[in-house]
């Protein structure tokens, strides 16, 4: 079964938490037109506080992307990977895997906060959007509602 994936990364400093570049940054896209990748392909889109959060895509080899895409009984498991180190802000209790039917798709949300390993940088944040369709779909899928929407953001500070 056809499966599509479009992976967005925000990223920034503490130079767009507030004001204008806030309010650039808030009104990116969470969804786009998805090109015709062969697989194991993704499209990936990056906006960068440095680029004014203009977006840029690309693509990246499925494998690459951080998410777990198990298909079993005609439905697709779907789990964005955390990693330990990236535990900012705390994750006590994740929300459980979604399980696609065909004709299906979810957006997944997480943010991050990082500094540098000997906290000489500023802080720095990025937020991913992970939207996930299973079986055949159109190529603007992603600009309409999801079928399954999951929020794991947390506060930032």
């Amino acid at each position: 079964m056809e499966i599509t994936v479009q992976w967005i990364r925000v990223s920034w400093t503490k130079q767009s938490r507030g004001g204008e570049a806030a309010a650039r940054r808030n009104a990116a896209s969470v969804g786009f037109t998805v090109p015709a990748l062969p697989p194991p392909f993704a499209h990936v889109v990056r906006m960068h506080e440095q680029d004014s959060f203009e977006p840029r895509d690309g693509q990246e080899d499925l494998r690459k992307i951080d998410v777990q895409l198990r298909e079993a009984d005609r439905r697709l498991r779907v789990l964005p990977r955390v990693q330990p180190l990236f535990a900012i802000p705390p994750r006590p209790r994740r929300p459980p895997a979604v399980r696609l039917a065909p004709g299906q798709w979810v957006r997944w949300q997480l943010n991050y906060r990082f500094s540098s390993a000997a906290g000489i940088r500023d802080w720095s944040y990025w937020m991913d959007t992970f939207n996930i369709a299973y079986g055949p779909v159109d190529a603007d899928v992603f600009l309409s509602e999801p079928t399954v929407y999951v929020d794991e953001r947390g506060p930032l500070r």
